[in-house]
């Protein structure tokens, strides 16, 4: 159950890490925020990540195996990179319409899945 619970703290802080980095890309075509100077993108974006860091600290705290958790620390990470790449890819499909997957993408992300394997093969 923990591990259900890491994985899922660490989806929700995938989400607001991606909108913290990548999103700002779009506040241009929205009025509010379109006479906002680099600084105040930052800082908009540093408030986003605060939400990021709510969710990913206690992901990895509950899912630590020092802590009780199921997840050895490289095991964490490689399970953090792979909701990483899953949640931008929906992302900059959903938001982003003019950016396209190609194969090459895929059998990118195809490797990663395979080193996820290894990671965690005993």
């Amino acid at each position: 159950m923990k591990g259900t619970y890491a994985i899922l703290l660490l989806i929700l802080s995938n989400v607001f890490m991606t909108l913290a980095w990548y999103g700002h890309l779009k506040f241009k075509e929205w009025k509010a925020f379109e006479k906002i100077g680099l600084i105040g993108i930052i800082l908009i974006s540093w408030g986003i990540a605060l939400f990021e860091y709510c969710f990913q600290v206690p992901a990895n705290r509950i899912g630590y195996k020092g802590n009780g958790g199921p997840f050895a620390l490289v095991e964490l990470k490689v399970i953090q990179e792979v909701i990483t790449l899953v949640v931008f890819a929906v992302f900059s499909l959903l938001v982003f319409r003019t950016e396209t997957f190609r194969i090459n993408h895929l059998i990118g992300f195809g490797f990663l899945v395979l080193a996820v394997y290894f990671i965690f093969k005993k």
